[in-house]
């Protein structure tokens, strides 16, 4: 791919265990509550998970060794304890100085209780952060037009990870379509394959099948109405029926048995992809860089494969659209004193995404950073075709929509999962219609 042609402005349509062992305890426990540092500095909590754990500490340590301000003490979480640990000591007015979020609908709520920092005139006096990173990434971390979040790390479009060796085993071809998905689900289970592998016990990540289902049969406008809260937004009857086919899918025995007690916190979905286990997974880019490192040699041996998420005939979605997030934000805490506010501003400004940590983002965790200007630097990188690949999705999306428990309040988020939870779990118990009903409900509280 010609890098130098993309055009940047595609972007503008884009648009949360145990914490580590030393460097943590001033920040999780004692005195000092659980969101404060003993020495009364500032806090930062972020998600475990290697290589980018290894990169956000690197982030941190560097901008400690040279800021003026105070330092940084870091916590870090799984995902799914992060995203109730984050709510509770929010709420309980102990959050950690900078907090970690995808933006959308958490933003929002904790903007309007007067929770987190108003950042407006901080990033209208330092312009060259917004200039150096993908505009359309700062749209989830505003609020009525102020921002409360301040976007770093990487883009994360979802797609279809793929074991080639397995298609050569049963000689087929990677799924163009949803009917050639289905088509293969029996050829693999004849074959002692799983069809997909999924960690359905996380919830979200079945979350993935249906956002792209909707998206390819219901189009653009259902899903953002979804996004947007729209009165009776899910019982669309293309939504409903992008639901059924869902539902088709979990029937037809698409994903691995026991999905439900598959856990994506310790990359289990992951490993069933690079151990012959399984055939595909929905997964996010920010997986690439855990099955290099997990895999041995299943990726440098050529074994993975990529594509987008297949159409569906009939549908009103284009195929080029994707979900996932368009970047990870920072907010600050309002509970903050004056001082570790100072250091947090610091840290946004100076610490988050250098160029030597944007460098370690594309070297060592093989995702795209959100910084303008570095096409060259992606196509030259040892995992430059992943890169790429990543980089054509989100330039050239007609529609990048974010994750649907990010972009809702967080108890429709919840009542989501829940529900999600039900519609794959009990197939014949639990139809699209009670989904929608209750997704209906609570989105309008």
């Amino acid at each position: 791919m010609d890098q130098k042609r993309t055009s940047r402005r595609s972007f503008l349509a884009l648009a949360m265990a145990t914490p580590l062992a030393a460097t943590t305890l001033a920040a999780c426990g004692g005195s000092a509550g659980p969101g404060q540092a003993a020495d009364g500095g500032a806090t930062i909590w972020f998600l475990t998970g290697q290589p980018k754990e290894d990169v956000r500490n690197q982030s941190v340590d560097s901008f400690n060794e040279t800021s003026e301000s105070g330092d940084l003490t870091v916590a870090a979480y799984q995902n799914d304890a992060y995203k109730t640990k984050i709510r509770t000591a929010i709420g309980a007015g102990q959050a950690p100085t900078l907090i970690f979020s995808w933006g959308g609908g958490s933003v929002r709520d904790w903007a309007e209780a007067g929770q987190i920092e108003d950042l407006t005139s901080f990033v209208d006096e330092n312009p060259e952060m917004r200039e150096r990173l993908f505009e359309a990434a700062w749209i989830p971390g505003e609020v009525d037009g102020k921002i409360y979040a301040v976007p770093h790390e990487t883009v994360q479009p979802v797609f279809l990870y793929y074991n080639k060796k397995l298609f050569q085993q049963i000689g087929a071809e990677p799924p163009a379509t949803w009917a050639d998905l289905m088509a293969l689900v029996p050829r693999f289970r004849a074959a002692g394959i799983a069809p997909i592998s999924l960690a359905g016990q996380s919830r979200w990540t079945t979350m993935m099948w249906l956002e792209f289902l909707v998206q390819r049969v219901a189009g653009t406008e259902a899903y953002q109405a979804i996004n947007d809260s729209q009165p009776n937004a899910w019982s669309n009857p293309d939504v409903l029926k992008a639901f059924s086919m869902a539902q088709d899918l979990v029937r037809a025995g698409g994903f691995v048995d026991g999905f439900n007690s598959v856990v994506a916190d310790q990359n289990a979905d992951q490993a069933l992809l690079y151990t012959d286990k399984a055939a595909m997974l929905l997964q996010g880019s920010w997986c690439f860089g855990s099955i290099k490192t997990d895999g041995g040699t299943f990726v440098s041996d050529g074994n993975l494969g990529y594509q987008s998420f297949p159409v569906v005939d009939g549908g009103k979605g284009d195929g080029q659209s994707t979900v996932g997030n368009p970047a990870q934000y920072y907010s600050i805490s309002s509970k903050a004193s004056d001082e570790q506010k100072q250091i947090a501003r610091d840290y946004l400004r100076d610490g988050v995404l250098t160029d030597e940590i944007a460098t370690a983002f594309i070297n060592e965790a093989g995702e795209v950073p959100i910084v303008n200007g570095i096409d060259d630097q992606l196509a030259a990188a040892e995992d430059g075709d992943f890169l790429s690949f990543i980089y054509d999705i989100a330039s050239n999306a007609p529609f990048f929509g974010m994750s649907w428990d990010q972009a809702l309040s967080p108890t429709a988020a919840e009542e989501l999962l829940t529900n999600i939870e039900q519609l794959f779990g009990n197939p014949d118990g639990f139809t699209p219609q009670q989904f929608a009903d209750s997704m209906n409900a609570v989105s309008q509280q």
